[in-house]
């Protein structure tokens, strides 16, 4: 069952196996973050900041379908872990072909869904009327992509199953540095704006989806993913939704309650609190990209070692990816803060306000941030053991439910 990719999780040094492992994931996951900043650089500098403003209006409901989407990801990373735990070539290999048949048919429902709900979302989200036929069609280019994001994402998870963090990575890179030239291209060559930086978008996410796909079908281990002998498995889908549906709920409601924290930013009427705001988001983003490495990575180790039947090596991965994870967050968090002046003056150079507002909000966000990365790694541990509602309802609770309750209560009376 072994293949030079593999990682066997279930047994030698956890400590080492766990920093190997997340290391490329966190890259991977960082690396998503500047890609996307590079298509609202390359549209703000070489087009207008109209075109700009457009982009940047997307990227709520933009991480409202790909959150659940990494969600539904994460059934089928748990499932085939476990099974490959068990040794289980069998299910191994029924595990993959379901997986792909249900992630593709989710990324051509979120298609139809983007493609009929653009306008009438970004509508309910305020867009301004200056900015929301370009954000229109900004999407509505963007979630042509969806079948391809969702096929990487299950690429990812599939690979990321048995312990192989590199490849992923590799294939993401490969697409990210097109994404780049064809931006440049598309914008300054052709002279497009919104339209051709969505264009170069999914250009990228079908390259990596084609090359994460070819990786699969040449594979020679149970991971083989062979078109011609795809079959859906009810009980296995079953399986998939039991993770993955809480976990893309879970994104869902995260991002919708970011939208009452947005709405709630934009009452005060103040430009330079709300662009102070969104640097600060920025930064705050790559804190937690680094952080949630460490879920991915409890979610897999755990479920190889439940697969094991190794319960005391799923306690201690549970440990060690809390701690790796608290500890990137204490470190990077406070680095954050310290140099939020430079940082925030990549968003903002010169302007004085919009960096003290992104100071502000850095100091009670990053200065704290670890708690986020226990909260995020203990569900990605429950998880991975096939717990996925009550982590969603905990986290749902305490996480946005105190934020809706603290914007309609504590807020109003300390306006600030």
């Amino acid at each position: 069952m072994a293949h030079t990719a593999a990682l066997d999780m279930t047994q030698g040094s956890l400590s080492r196996q766990i920093i190997g492992f997340s290391l490329p994931l966190m890259f991977t996951n960082l690396l998503q973050m500047l890609f996307s900043m590079v298509d609202l650089a390359v549209v703000g500098r070489f087009s207008s900041s109209a075109a700009m403003g457009s982009v940047g209006s997307t990227t709520t409901l933009i991480f409202l379908f790909t959150g659940f989407l990494m969600g539904l990801g994460s059934g089928a990373n748990v499932l085939v872990a476990t099974h490959f735990g068990a040794r289980n070539e069998k299910n191994v290999r029924e595990s993959v072909g379901t997986s792909f048949i249900v992630c593709l048919a989710a990324g051509i429902l979120m298609l139809a869904l983007g493609l009929i709900f653009a306008r009438p979302l970004l509508e309910l989200l305020n867009t301004r009327g200056d900015l929301i036929d370009g954000a229109e069609l900004y999407l509505r280019i963007y979630f042509l992509g969806m079948p391809a994001n969702m096929l990487y994402n299950f690429g990812a998870a599939i690979l990321r199953a048995q312990g192989d963090t590199q490849r992923p990575l590799y294939f993401l890179t490969a697409a990210g540095i097109v994404n780049v030239i064809l931006n440049l291209c598309f914008v300054i060559g052709f002279g497009m704006d919104v339209d051709g930086v969505a264009l170069a978008t999914i250009i990228s996410q079908y390259i990596s989806a084609a090359l994460v796909l070819r990786c699969l079908m040449r594979e020679t281990g149970p991971l083989r993913l062979e078109l011609s002998k795809l079959r859906l498995d009810w009980p296995v889908v079953r399986r998939i939704l039991q993770v993955g549906l809480p976990a893309g709920f879970q994104g869902i409601v995260f991002s919708l309650s970011n939208v009452v924290i947005q709405s709630s930013l934009n009452s005060f009427n103040d430009a330079a609190l709300v662009a102070g705001s969104a640097a600060s988001s920025n930064i705050e983003n790559f804190v937690y990209a680094a952080m949630n490495s460490f879920y991915q990575t409890a979610l897999t180790f755990c479920g190889q070692n439940y697969g094991a039947a190794k319960c005391k090596r799923v306690d201690r991965t549970l440990f060690l990816c809390v701690t790796f994870s608290m500890t990137t967050g204490l470190v990077l968090g406070n680095l954050a803060y310290l140099f939020g002046r430079p940082l925030a003056s990549i968003y903002a150079p010169g302007e004085e306000e919009v960096i003290r507002q992104a100071l502000v909000r850095l100091s009670f966000i990053c200065c704290p941030y670890l708690l986020g990365g226990f909260m995020d790694t203990m569900v990605g541990g429950l998880r991975g053991i096939g717990y996925s509602v009550i982590p969603m309802i905990v986290s749902l609770v305490g996480a946005c439910g105190l934020r809706l309750v603290w914007v309609a209560t504590v807020f109003p009376l300390f306006h600030s």
